[in-house]
């Protein structure tokens, strides 16, 4: 596959031997990724993007691919999180400077994601141009798992999301984003090596090639149809509050009591919902500072009404032997519970190597970032005597996470405070995981958030109801509790996971040959 010998490869464009040239265009094809998602929606850019990834890397040596892999990651992360330099720079209280350069730090380190899965595609295919193929989807959807759960996760700009308005959305109560990220890879392998048999006059394989990759686009449309959960008939009617409140008054100590007068004065003409939703922490005291708060909250709410709220969480842990804080949600009324955030945002909710960065900078030292992970298994919020499974802003990315907590369960509920990405694309791909979610666990979600996305979101991932970003409203509306699991709630991603270590497994060099 070298070119040093003189000779070109048969895969290779002639262009593509310009090494800049290649570069730019593996940049390019990560950012191609981003508007596939929220708020742009070109979902059938993905397939491209793939295309014109393997264009450049099928042909090269396996030594090339880790800096191909790491291209890749930096033109998907530099365009599809860009979000995050709002939170460092301007509610972070970091230099200009300094904040670019912290943010150039994460897209290099995030990036290496992409840049070990493609080494490691490299290793397994070798000169392969047939093994790179097959592995490719393997090494693709494996590689967006790891970094799901490593280090705590990113598990943010899948190419699968995108679908949640798209023709592969109905696989989505099957096998998850992660099985449509893998037929949107398995979708691009199959159009390059049909271009390639094209090229080779073998056109008959290669129209088979080519209905075998778009069989499943023509079939989920019809599966989306499929009910795999079923609506309670009784509605629950639903009002949401969204104060936004500016992020830079959010704890200042003089605006704490006015915040939570703002949250009663809007819920004035509610108090007889059956649910009410506040956002994440709307209630900016503690629970044992928060007593009288809770008890007028309590004296307020109709016979048959609860109230869901943020709240942070002060108590002991006998996990870690002693007093600590969570991220936290409580249902009061008719209805009771407590959930403790479990993934957490880093530097956000929680400092990595503390003791050594914590006071360095503003950023590292932000309001509520001393949270502690809640417990594993937590039971779910009880409203009306239904089973409600909440997620607390970050949470609802985690697409195995989400479904496995929401088994046996009536409805969603997640909060969130999206202030600190400002004006950016970040909330608007955070409400489009959030649809992913309901669509995977047919389920409706309710959604509350301090300053936008707000919404009702049904078993099909679709909006019935929402309030403007940026803007103080109460949303009103109704929702359907449900029953049953869909399939992905009782796999999880295992299955598509399986299938990607079995092509790993038999796609070797004794098995296949390198031509």
């Amino acid at each position: 596959m070298s070119h040093e010998a003189g000779t070109r490869h048969p895969l290779n464009l002639p262009f593509l031997d310009n090494r800049w040239l290649s570069a730019a265009i593996l940049v390019i094809a990560g950012a191609l990724q981003t508007l596939t998602l929220a708020p742009f929606n070109l979902w059938w850019l993905g397939p491209v993007s793939l295309f014109l990834i393997l264009a450049v890397t099928v042909p090269q040596t396996p030594g090339k691919l880790f800096r191909s892999g790491w291209l890749v990651g930096v033109g998907l992360f530099a365009s599809g999180v860009s979000w995050i330099y709002v939170s460092i720079s301007e509610h972070g209280n970091t230099p200009i400077a300094l904040a670019v350069v912290l943010m150039v730090l994460f897209i290099a380190g995030v990036a290496l994601f992409h840049a070990l899965a493609f080494w490691f595609w490299g290793k397994l295919a070798k000169d392969s141009p047939v093994r790179r193929l097959l592995l490719f989807p393997a090494i693709w959807v494996l590689g967006d798992w790891l970094r799901s759960w490593l280090l705590t996760g990113f598990p943010w700009l899948y190419l699968g999301t995108g679908h949640v308005d798209g023709p592969l959305a109905g696989l989505a109560p099957l096998t998850g984003v992660h099985g449509i990220t893998f037929w949107i890879t398995v979708t691009a392998a199959a159009a390059y090596a049909a271009w390639w048999l094209v090229r080779e006059n073998r056109r008959k394989t290669a129209s088979a090639v080519v209905v075998a990759g778009l069989l499943p686009w023509l079939i989920a449309p019809a599966m989306k149809q499929a009910d795999w959960t079923e609506r309670d008939d009784q509605p629950l009617s639903f009002v949401a509050m969204q104060g936004n409140i500016p992020q830079q008054i959010k704890w200042d100590p003089e605006f704490l009591e006015k915040q939570v007068v703002t949250y009663l004065g809007m819920t004035e003409e509610h108090w007889q919902a059956d649910i009410i939703l506040w956002p994440e922490t709307a209630i900016p005291f503690t629970q044992d500072e928060a007593g009288p708060i809770i008890d007028h909250i309590r004296e307020q709410l109709g016979d048959n009404s609860t109230l869901i709220t943020g709240i942070p969480w002060y108590t002991y842990s006998e996990r870690i032997e002693d007093y600590t804080f969570h991220n936290s949600i409580m249902a009061l009324g008719n209805g009771d519970g407590a959930y403790h955030k479990q993934k957490l945002v880093p530097f956000g909710e929680y400092v990595p190597l503390e003791s050594l960065l914590r006071g360095l900078i503003g950023f590292f030292d932000l309001p509520m970032s001393s949270f502690t992970p809640g417990p594993d298994n937590q039971s779910p919020l009880r409203a009306n005597g239904k089973r409600v499974m909440p997620y607390i802003c970050y949470e609802v990315a985690y697409p195995d996470f989400a479904a496995f907590n929401a088994r046996n369960t009536d409805i969603l509920v997640t909060i969130s405070n999206d202030g600190w990405f400002g004006d950016s694309i970040g909330p608007l791909q955070h409400l489009q995981m959030a649809r992913m979610r309901a669509l995977e666990t047919g389920r409706f979600l309710l959604r509350g958030t301090n300053n936008g996305v707000t919404a009702i979101i049904n078993e099909k991932g679709e909006i019935t109801e929402r309030i403007p970003q940026f803007e103080r409203g109460v949303l009103t509306g109704e929702a359907y509790t449900v029953t049953g699991n869909t399939p992905y709630m009782q796999t999880g991603s295992w299955p598509v996971l399986t299938l990607a270590l079995i092509l790993i497994v038999f796609v070797r060099e004794r098995v296949i040959p390198k031509n």
